[in-house]
């Protein structure tokens, strides 16, 4: 089992009771959120995470939360700075009583994964969670997150003093060498694969991020379309590399067939978009400066 002290910003949203509201919502919080966000908000039970994308119109990422249900308040995880994100909601909530929090200062955040840390769980805290589960405890959050790392992993949330009293003994890793374990497991990342330009339909999240029965949310529009054309032209994969940076452009002859997008810290493996006609495992293809073997494709 390993463990790291991820630095992400926290949000807590929160809000009235609404008198005109869509069926089957009761608070303006919620339907803030689920208007707002490309997954299934309303529809969260009470200790229950979701990971959701903020798109533009275009259907293009601006940011992405891991979505904890508290209660009668939401608690966003997030890579971008909640600064800037609670300026840009309160723009957007109009007259809706909604309210935000920035708790980036008051709660830490460790996650933990591998073999043994349901185990640790269970001596450590006393329970066993599903997927998808979050257990407030008198002074930590505890969430069973599987899409972290697509891999059982668990969310620990408290105070930086906690946190390192409960994770003594646990073999702590570094910003990179998670970052290299993302990689290796084709998970794509805000800004690296997420990011303008590209579908998140092609970086393969559409199975956990995205809902397209929820009705309309900004972005909405784009994404089915992409969705209802079949395939996307596109795809997201792992790179056997030598000598390749981001940004790089896959080629075929004089064509450009690709991007990478992210690189390990040994610069042996790598992530980027191919067009899909031209993704065949084990074809070595030349890059900018070097070149990359296709080892696998991201799944839907």
């Amino acid at each position: 089992m390993r463990g790291i002290i991820l630095s992400r910003h926290k949000i807590k949203v929160y809000g009235r009771q609404g008198k005109i509201l869509p069926k089957g919502m009761e608070e303006e919080h919620t339907a803030f959120l689920h208007n707002l966000l490309s997954n299934d908000i309303k529809g969260m039970k009470e200790g229950s995470l979701l990971y959701n994308l903020w798109l533009r119109q275009n259907g293009t990422p601006i940011e992405d939360f891991f979505v904890y249900k508290l209660g009668n308040y939401y608690l966003l995880d997030t890579e971008g700075d909640a600064t800037r994100i609670i300026q840009e909601f309160s723009r957007l909530k109009l007259s809706l009583r909604v309210y935000f929090e920035d708790l980036t200062q008051s709660l830490s955040h460790a996650f933990i994964f591998g073999e043994g840390a349901r185990e640790f769980v269970k001596e450590r805290f006393g329970v066993t969670l599903e997927e998808g589960d979050v257990l407030e405890l008198e002074d930590i959050l505890l969430a069973r997150n599987h899409i972290r790392l697509r891999e059982e992993g668990y969310d620990i949330l408290g105070s930086m003093e906690k946190l390192k009293e409960l994770l003594k003994g646990v073999e702590m890793i570094s910003s990179e060498g998670f970052e290299d374990i993302r990689i290796e497991k084709l998970v794509p990342r805000i800004r690296k694969e997420l990011r303008e330009g590209f579908s998140p339909l092609e970086a393969g999240v559409l199975s956990y991020a995205i809902s397209l029965t929820k009705g309309c949310y900004v972005g909405q529009e784009a994404i089915a379309r992409v969705y209802y054309r079949g395939r996307t032209p596109r795809v997201l994969a792992k790179f056997e590399a030598r000598n390749v940076r981001e940004g790089d452009k896959i080629k075929e002859g004089e064509k450009d067939i690709g991007i990478i997008t992210s690189v390990n810290s040994r610069g042996d493996l790598a992530l980027g978009y191919i067009l899909r006609a031209k993704a065949n495992i084990g074809e070595v293809l030349p890059c900018t400066a070097g070149e990359v073997k296709l080892l696998e494709l991201s799944q839907p």
